[in-house]
């Protein structure tokens, strides 16, 4: 296999913005989940000798039960991906300008598998290799929670009809603000990147992606470098979605299903709530995964659901800061919550009804 069809990785990281070394968020997780679920089997009557360890253990089997072959199709197309260099994904964005440009950097972002953390390494990696400030907005909001891995996760929990309705709002925010975001630069209101540059002539995508395919040497060895490659790169899937599990089912104990509505249901405090709680809550992705889950299930909100995993990217404070020192500005990082969260809110809302 040519260089260019091997995995390009930052080896100090763990390919989504984390060092690598021993994960206690992991470990810690990992021990919260494991052992109240084969706790169930082993010792049901001390599960039931307690209430709030009764409603826990359930939850962890439930979430569980549901995501266990969502993680397993995700680390198989983990494995896929792992042999396409991220640069080369990369190169995908081109230097196409407007409408096509933007939908290119959409569907890099969905390609790429990476939670709302690691996304923003590459992201400042775009901006210096030329994309306009729109592309790499949009490339920041479509990737976060619509990676293929935790697509399969989503429809374990929620469903695939409205996991496909999550997918294609969020293109559309990305988009939409994309197009606001180079309009803004074009008139001037914003800076522009000063990274721009122009592809070479007569570089075409398509041709250059079957010329590489076709020199794939397909074998056994290939395939298990492929699957322990897919392993390895689902860890920070796995950990933030223990995490979330976690969360989501210690939640549960402390708010009964009619009080879990109440605060967090299909109302306008109900999504002002959810969205305070994104904000201030810094969990990656997969995290948030299991939490918009119950918004959407035991709370009848789909639309705070939405809202929940979409103002993680849009609000969270380590993205804003990050856009801030890549692009030199805070007009361009502060615009980035003013043009998306009112766009979130009223999907959100329109979801509800």
């Amino acid at each position: 296999m040519t260089d260019c069809c091997k995995p390009s990785y930052d080896h100090d990281h763990d390919g989504h913005g984390h060092k690598e070394g021993r994960d206690w968020m992991m470990i810690v997780s990992a021990v919260f989940v494991i052992i109240p679920y084969f706790l169930l089997f082993i010792a049901p009557d001390l599960i039931n000798s307690f209430q709030w360890l009764e409603i826990y253990t359930h939850s962890i089997h439930e979430f569980v039960n549901a995501t266990w072959w969502g993680v397993v199709i995700g680390i198989l197309c983990l494995a896929a991906l792992s042999r396409i260099p991220r640069e080369f994904v990369m190169s995908a964005l081109g230097n196409n300008k407007g409408a096509e440009g933007i939908l290119r950097a959409i569907g890099a972002g969905i390609l790429l598998d990476l939670c709302n953390h690691g996304v923003l390494m590459i992201a400042t990696k775009i901006y210096q290799r030329g994309a306009s400030v729109g592309q790499v907005m949009a490339f920041l909001i479509a990737s976060p929670w619509n990676s293929i891995s935790l697509t399969f996760i989503l429809i374990a929990m929620i469903g695939l009809k409205l996991t496909l309705l999550f997918i294609v709002l969020s293109a559309v925010i990305a988009f939409i603000t994309g197009v606001i975001f180079d309009a803004l630069v074009g008139s001037g209101k914003l800076p522009a990147n000063p990274n721009a540059f122009d592809m070479p002539e007569g570089f075409d995508f398509v041709p250059e992606a079957k010329k590489q395919l076709k020199s794939v040497q397909w074998n056994a060895d290939l395939i298990k470098k492929m699957l322990i490659s897919g392993i390895k790169d689902s860890g920070m899937v796995v950990r933030w979605l223990l995490f979330g599990i976690v969360l989501a089912s210690a939640l549960r104990v402390f708010l009964d299903p009619a009080t879990f509505a109440e605060y967090f249901g299909p109302t306008l405090l109900g999504m002002a709530a959810t969205i305070f709680f994104a904000t201030i809550l810094e969990v990656c992705s997969e995290g948030s995964s299991p939490i918009a889950a119950d918004l959407a299930t035991r709370a009848h909100a789909p639309g705070n659901a939405f809202a929940f995993l979409m103002t993680g990217v849009s609000t969270d404070y380590t993205e804003i800061m990050v856009m801030k020192d890549a692009t030199k500005s805070w007009k361009i990082a502060l615009f980035l919550p003013l043009i998306t969260l009112p766009q979130i809110i009223l999907l959100g809302i329109l979801l509800n009804l």
